[in-house]
């Protein structure tokens, strides 16, 4: 099931609505969708590399909107319709246990990590920013800086070495991922660390 969305998803590059479906995929993967934006944004970019900037723009901006869609889910509709979705896509658990050890400092570190390297997943995080009621000023700064950051730097890579980062990128994404949000985890704790006063979980 998976796997066919997933081509799916891959197949509307193709398309000449495909700047409609990048920012379509962008919202709704910040809010329930399982799919990441960068599926449809890495061949858009390859394909045609003098709009990768473009594409990039388009994916922060519906991104941040997919953001505040799932900040007012967790705010406004947690248990008419954001916990039936985190229930059904399996994420609940995960959730609530976030929830539990979230204070505004560590859900500024989420919001920074989900957004540049989707750990924990973007969706998770904006609709517990929106049940926390952390400021939305905050939150959409954030979104801006982190998923901005994540399309930008994507679009440069591939407008530099073009088809030879995109296998790299979609082999070793999830390590890089995982690589910057230990760093920007390390940072945080170390911050901590030397400012006493922190929440715990």
């Amino acid at each position: 099931m998976l796997k066919k969305l997933y081509d799916w998803v891959l197949g509307l590059a193709a398309s000449k609505w495909a700047e409609f479906w990048l920012a379509f995929i962008a919202v709704i993967e910040s809010s329930f969708f399982l799919i990441p934006a960068d599926v449809l944004f890495l061949p858009m970019a390859l394909a045609k590399p003098n709009r990768a900037y473009r594409y990039a723009l388009i994916a922060t901006v519906a991104s941040v909107a997919g953001g505040m869609l799932g900040y007012g889910l967790g705010m406004f509709l947690f248990e008419q319709l954001a916990k039936p979705v985190l229930s059904a896509l399996g994420e609940l658990q995960k959730f609530d246990q976030l929830k539990s050890c979230s204070g505004d400092q560590t859900l500024l570190v989420l919001l920074v990590t989900s957004g540049l390297a989707h750990i924990p997943p973007i969706k998770i995080v904006t609709i517990l920013a929106g049940a926390a009621h952390i400021s939305f000023v905050f939150f959409v700064l954030s979104c801006i800086v982190a998923r901005g950051a994540r399309f930008l730097a994507l679009a440069w890579a591939l407008r530099r070495w073009g088809e030879t980062i995109r296998h790299f990128i979609e082999k070793r994404l999830g390590l890089i991922a995982g690589v910057v949000a230990a760093i920007v985890i390390a940072a945080y704790f170390a911050f901590k660390f030397f400012t006493p006063g922190s929440l715990a979980c």
